[in-house]
């Protein structure tokens, strides 16, 4: 009967045996913080195949999460689980978690450690995004919806599982992660041997990793670090939900500006790409297209207060539209950091009404206010009659000479009369009073 050989014993003799740990190769060092996205899977991917190619002694991701969407997070296990390289995902620092997404990520890895005062768990599917979108208060729905809720809760169970089998963890507290969405402290997560160890810091980090029976080898002056491209960290910061409602907000802006004043060019120039970059950045996130169809009818709303005199009523929808497009954008996923601030969501709808009132205030003042040009605009100006008028006559306006009627009788040579109206191009005039 030959013994079964342990995951970490494995693990160590493989690197035992490789020449990055006999010739003290560096690690590379790869730090993530936000939700899983697929920028994520971009940077840790490239992270994967960057410790490989250049023979790394190990690929250290250290790691902060709330969780995220469930495509990009089995795009970079897969990395994880296919790499020559060893993995070490470092829960750090302390406050720091692995939710959701990151349950999986955390167990894909050949190392798991955790630094002090961080937590792990909470895998449940709907919270990965990869649930189906229910609305409240609709039994049927809810019916409906609760076998397809199932199958994606026990597809996520059976897949979390066999992670944890590959890397000899604790399957039973896997399945319970997804099915009932635990959360544990890393004492914890160390006792049931979901993770490997506890590591105060880097240091620590390292001393236990060059310790039996991994022995990489590494040195702490040795460690490489790896950060975003220009291009990802610009992706990855619009990629959060709430920089993405505000770029909306600032598009929609944008837009209703060069609209009611064609030829600034700007407002239009900027509001068009900030709406591009928001609508990139939703369907990067799976957002629910009928949330964002909502917001923008929200937007629609208010731009429609500004020409058409409603008292308010179509501001009034504008806000209960954006309400509930928010509600249904990122429906049951706050738990996997996918979802909106109110505070940002109020400070967006405030500036919103605050931009409709002050146009839809300067559009009625221009209704209101008197032409400027044309016949129009010389009615209550002065003229001075360079004839008598009885009541016919000329008189002086703007430097031209036009025929007058006077309104009220004779006026003499030289009186100052206020036009009253303009009928034919001749002005009906009375005295100035």
């Amino acid at each position: 009967m030959t013994a079964k050989l342990s995951s970490p014993l494995i693990l160590g003799i493989f690197l035992a045996a490789s020449p990055a740990a006999a010739g003290g190769s560096p690690a590379l060092v790869a730090t993530y913080s936000g939700i899983i996205s697929p920028i994520t899977a971009e940077f840790l991917g490239d992270a994967v195949r960057k410790a490989n190619r250049e023979n790394f002694a190990a690929l250290i991701i250290q790691l902060d999460t709330p969780g995220g969407l469930d495509t990009s997070m089995r795009v970079i296990v897969k990395d994880i689980l296919n790499s020559e390289t060893p993995v070490i995902v470092y829960v750090s620092p302390s406050g720091a978690r692995a939710a959701s997404a990151g349950v999986f990520i955390t167990m894909a890895a050949q190392v798991a450690a955790m630094a002090p005062g961080t937590n792990i768990g909470a895998a449940h599917p709907v919270m990965l995004g990869g649930g189906p979108p229910s609305f409240p208060g609709k039994k049927e729905e809810k019916a409906a919806q609760q076998p397809i809720e199932e199958k994606a809760v026990n597809d996520a169970a059976a897949y979390l599982k066999s992670i944890a089998r590959r890397r000899s963890r604790n399957e039973q507290w896997a399945e319970k992660a997804v099915t009932q969405s635990i959360s544990i402290p890393v004492e914890e997560a160390v006792d049931k041997k979901i993770v490997d160890f506890k590591a105060e810091n880097m240091e620590d980090l390292i001393g236990r990793l060059n310790a039996p029976p991994w022995e990489l080898r590494i040195e702490n002056s040795r460690l490489v670090y790896m950060e975003m491209s220009e291009r990802q960290k610009l992706l990855a910061t619009i990629s959060d939900p709430n920089i993405a409602l505000l770029l909306m907000s600032l598009g929609a802006a944008g837009l209703f500006i060069e609209l009611y004043n064609p030829g600034l060019i700007l407002p239009g120039i900027a509001g068009g790409i900030s709406l591009i970059l928001a609508l990139y950045s939703f369907q990067t996130l799976s957002a629910n297209y009928a949330g964002i169809l909502l917001i923008l009818l929200g937007f629609l709303l208010f731009f429609s207060e500004i020409f058409v005199p409603s008292f308010g009523l179509l501001t009034a929808g504008g806000v209960i539209s954006n309400l509930l497009g928010v509600l249904m954008l990122f429906n049951k996923q706050p738990a996997s950091g996918i979802s909106i601030s109110w505070s940002v969501v109020a400070g967006n709808l405030a500036g919103m009404v605050a931009l409709t009132s002050t146009v839809a205030f300067f559009a009625y003042r221009a209704l209101r206010k008197k032409p400027a040009t044309g016949l129009d605009a010389m009615i209550g100006g002065e003229a001075t009659a360079q004839t008598p008028l009885q009541p016919a006559g000329t008189v002086l306006m703007g430097g031209e000479l036009w025929n007058a009627l006077s309104l009220e009788g004779e006026i003499p040579l030289g009186a100052v009369v206020e036009v009253a109206e303009i009928k034919d191009l001749v002005l009906k005039v009375r005295r100035k009073s």
